[in-house]
């Protein structure tokens, strides 16, 4: 094969020339082409043909990348390194073998500063002050509720007594129509009057089983406390009932709240309850 450019011979099997790479169809341009009369003469083409040519050349090496020589590009551009100057560690101090172990000293306490017990889980609470009163004797009562007035102890017995007696008037009345007879003679006055106090001693004795105030201090706001301010148990109940039993058959008990500098009768310091009004606590705050 002939180049048809420059003029050089190649093999039949290449497509392009090996001297200047041109295709077999490519020939020169009539201005630079050597004109040959005869066989061996030139064929030429149209220039604007052989620039199409160069162009779609041009442009198929642009479309088809070469992967062989592709790179990444910095992300980036301009790196700036800090640099931290740079500090020399510390020289190790020479040990004397031959001098003592150095010992460090506690820091003295300060005298108003307290010191805690470990060994002691819990601190044992303090012990509850008694109030003081007027005279030289210390109060009875710990906590700060007040103990009810005489006027109020007096209104709730009286509406407990009004209680016991409408039950005894029921008690008569169903041994009339039993067909009792009412005979004032002397076995039948005790008896009767037997009744009333077994009447009034079971009213008291079911309200002290059942933990709760009787229906006279219910009525007259009150309720019953310890001396620590705590709701009584069943034992301190019946231990109160019991003595207000006491007070009440010797008079004597009943009496001595009047005196009492704290309003305080039998039954309250041999059960160590006291009633108290209900709205104490508010009373206290407004005080």
């Amino acid at each position: 094969m002939t180049c048809g450019y420059c003029g050089t011979r190649n093999d039949e099997s290449e497509r392009r020339c090996a001297r200047c790479g041109r295709r077999p169809g490519d020939t020169l341009t009539p201005s630079s082409a050597s004109v040959v009369n005869g066989a061996n003469a030139l064929r030429l083409q149209p220039v604007a043909q052989l620039h199409i040519q160069d162009e779609r050349e041009a442009s198929a090496e642009q479309a088809a990348p070469d992967f062989a020589r592709a790179y990444q590009k910095p992300l980036f551009e301009d790196r700036k390194v800090l640099t931290f100057p740079q500090v020399a560690p510390p020289r190790p101090r020479a040990k004397n073998p031959d001098a003592p172990p150095r010992v460090r000293k506690a820091r003295p306490v300060p005298e108003g500063q307290g010191k805690l017990d470990l060994e002691l889980d819990y601190l044992p609470p303090a012990p509850a002050k008694p109030r003081q009163l007027g005279t030289t004797v210390e109060a009875m009562i710990v906590c700060e509720f007040p103990a009810a007035t005489p006027l109020h102890r007096s209104i709730a017995a009286g509406i407990d007594s009004a209680m016991v007696v409408i039950g005894y008037g029921l008690f008569l009345g169903v041994f009339r129509l039993m067909g009792g007879e009412f005979a004032f003679t002397k076995t039948n006055l005790s008896m009767f009057g037997a009744m009333f106090l077994l009447i009034a001693f079971a009213y008291g004795l079911c309200f002290a089983m059942n933990s709760t105030e009787t229906a006279g201090m219910r009525v007259a706001g009150l309720r019953v406390v310890t001396f620590d301010g705590f709701p009584p148990d069943r034992r301190q109940r019946l231990t109160r009932f019991f003595g207000a039993c006491l007070s009440r058959c010797t008079v004597l008990g009943l009496l001595w709240g009047l005196a009492d500098e704290e309003s305080l009768s039998w039954q309250d310091y041999i059960s160590r309850t006291f009633p108290t009004p209900d709205d104490a606590e508010s009373a206290i705050v407004r005080r």
